[in-house]
């Protein structure tokens, strides 16, 4: 048998490990002295703890392997315990993914050093018809889940798209979200159509004053743009007058890297005063 430190090294585990699994009743040493408490190991043990290791790199937990080292779990149980650790890799790998992006962003916007003084900028908004469709969505990833169905609606309704094409979000609820969102998808349309399916036609009235910035980078980091559209609109006098637009110039129809979608935020304001 083999004494704990060389089980140690030639398992590669820390005693301090091996300690704890015999606590645990995870692996229990073959032999323990009784009169200094060295811990004696089997060297067909070896195995056991290279099995061990690898359950735990597959980012199982202790308690798990256990069960599965004493035969409490079945082969559908099994199978069952490894599908929910791949799915939960696969969420952690989405979120390093979305961090990654919004990584991206800021080292760009960095690099670029804007200044929101510089981008913002007052504009009318002209009198448009719209096909228009109300929904909340989960998030600003899901809203292209909306839009292609409202295009299959809109062709079966007849509608022609104004040209060149103007097509945006209203979000009604007057401040940016990152949840529960609720969207108005709006398109710009020759005339109007008769209403059916969740899709509906209207006149919106063209907006005299309106604060606008261009957002280059994926819809999860709108927030950034929409800070410093606030930050302008306060600093310069004005006040928020109704809901926000967005329109999408460049995005996922047209442009495979998401630092290269552009999105124009449209803020109606008014001078404070």
């Amino acid at each position: 048998m083999l004494r704990i430190g060389d089980f140690s090294k030639l398992g590669r585990v820390t005693i301090k490990t091996l300690r704890y699994w015999d606590e645990i009743g995870l692996l229990k040493p073959d032999y323990v002295n009784d009169e200094n408490g060295y811990r004696y190991y089997a060297a067909d043990k070896l195995a056991l703890v290279q099995r061990i290791l690898s359950m735990k790199e597959l980012g199982l937990y202790l308690e798990d392997i256990q069960r599965v080292l004493k035969g409490g779990i079945d082969k559908t149980e099994w199978l069952d315990l490894l599908q929910k650790r791949k799915m939960s890799l696969l969420d952690e790998i989405r979120l390093s993914e979305s961090t990654l992006v919004k990584l991206d962003t800021m080292i760009s916007k960095i690099k670029k050093e804007r200044v929101a003084m510089n981008t913002v900028s007052i504009r009318e908004l002209p009198e448009v018809i719209v096909a228009s469709m109300r929904t909340t969505i989960p998030s600003y990833s899901d809203l292209f889940r909306v839009v292609p169905p409202m295009g299959d609606i809109m062709r079966k309704q007849g509608a022609i798209c104004r040209e060149p094409a103007y097509c945006f979000n209203i979000y009604h609820d007057g401040e940016y979200r990152e949840k529960d969102i609720d969207v108005e998808v709006c398109e710009a349309v020759v005339s109007y159509c008769k209403d059916s399916d969740g899709v509906v036609y209207k006149k919106l009235p063209g907006v005299k004053t309106t604060a606008v910035i261009m957002h280059c980078g994926p819809y999860e980091t709108l927030g950034t743009s929409y800070a410093e559209i606030l930050s302008w609109i306060e600093k310069s006098g004005y006040e928020i007058a109704d809901n926000p637009r967005e329109s999408y110039i460049d995005g996922i129809w047209n442009k495979e890297d998401p630092k290269d979608w552009k999105t124009e935020i449209q803020i109606p304001v008014t001078k404070v005063g």
